[in-house]
């Protein structure tokens, strides 16, 4: 399935802190099979697909279980950049929380976000998951522990929960949940929601600042519109490339096909984190992997990929998985 939804490599590198021990051999383990490199991490700006993001989530998960009950106290407000200090400068919790919402490109969400008030309790729920559904217990844990650990962050002060439900089963570590969202929890629940006394919401936050305020959120609005600009030319790109695996047409005569000039659609790629061969590359190794499973000899594969040249493939297989083309099939 095409997947170009882009983010930041935030996650990505929170989880080489956490898990990969400070060795480089530990970090390209954890990235195998994202055509994430390494030296990726040391240029903050570049922008990967969701389906990259998704592959480490993967790896990682199989070795750390609770790892979305681990990631989450760690993405702190800041973690947010500039929508992180519009957050920050906001009147009251409600008033952030509808500002967060407002910008799901920019908070980076699997889910659709809502927040709802009744005379006692505000609940903020998120739903709508539509990605591996393998990954799903571990993205709404990741996902309800950050808010979490965001509120905490805007008050200055732990926010006091009176309900935690999760639509999923009770895991093996279900001990760890009261520490993360201090109550207990309820599994098997018909909703992911976390819910607070409402009075909460009309909490004025201590780093309150109307002026910066209102220029933090003009200057989200831009980014925002940037940012889905952005998502959209990928999606394109990536729909026109992967129609024309088997013969790539070039960055030339791929702007030639969006109607504008190669060094207009190379600047834009760059602004979005991205080229033409890094988009070519990720589209490649997604149909390889198919085609791996579906158990087609390695040479007909290289061909549909518009490889003249088995070796040439099974050499950009091993860069970007770290494997052989049959080990990663075995």
């Amino acid at each position: 399935m095409l997947h170009a939804r882009l983010t930041t490599l935030h996650s990505v590198a929170l989880i080489l802190q956490l898990l990969g021990n400070d060795r480089e051999d530990d970090a390209r383990v954890l990235l195998a099979g994202s055509g994430i490199q390494l030296a990726d991490l040391q240029h903050r700006e570049i922008r990967i697909t969701t389906t990259q993001e998704m592959a480490v989530f993967a790896t990682a998960c199989a070795r750390c279980p609770a790892l979305g009950l681990l990631l989450g106290p760690r993405m702190h407000v800041s973690s947010y950049g500039l929508l992180g200090y519009t957050l920050l400068s906001s009147a009251t919790l409600g008033e952030a929380l509808q500002v967060a919402l407002e910008f799901p490109a920019l908070l980076g969400t699997y889910f659709q976000l809502s927040l709802h008030r009744d005379s006692q309790w505000a609940w903020l729920r998120a739903e709508g998951y539509r990605d591996r559904a393998e990954l799903e217990t571990f993205n709404v844990e990741f996902c309800l522990s950050s808010l979490k650990q965001v509120c905490d962050d805007l008050l200055g002060e732990p926010l006091p929960l009176g309900a935690a439900h999760f639509r999923h089963g009770a895991p093996g570590y279900r001990a760890d949940y009261p520490s993360r969202f201090a109550c207990q929890p309820r599994f098997d629940a018909g909703e992911n929601a976390f819910g607070f006394p409402a009075g909460w919401l009309d909490r004025r936050l201590p780093l309150a600042d109307p002026v910066t305020h209102r220029d933090m959120r003009e200057r989200c609005q831009q980014l925002n519109r940037e940012f889905v600009q952005q998502q959209a030319l990928i999606t394109r790109c990536r729909q026109l490339l992967a129609a024309q695996l088997s013969a790539p047409p070039g960055l030339e005569a791929l702007a030639r096909q969006l109607n504008c000039s190669a060094r207009s659609l190379r600047r834009h790629l760059g602004s979005a984190g991205s080229s033409y061969q890094k988009l070519l590359d990720e589209l490649r190794f997604d149909r390889a992997r198919q085609l791996l499973e579906q158990r087609l000899p390695i040479q007909r594969i290289a061909e549909l990929l518009g490889y003249s040249e088995t070796a040439s493939f099974r050499h950009a297989f091993r860069r970007w998985s770290g494997l052989s083309p049959s080990r990663f099939r075995h």
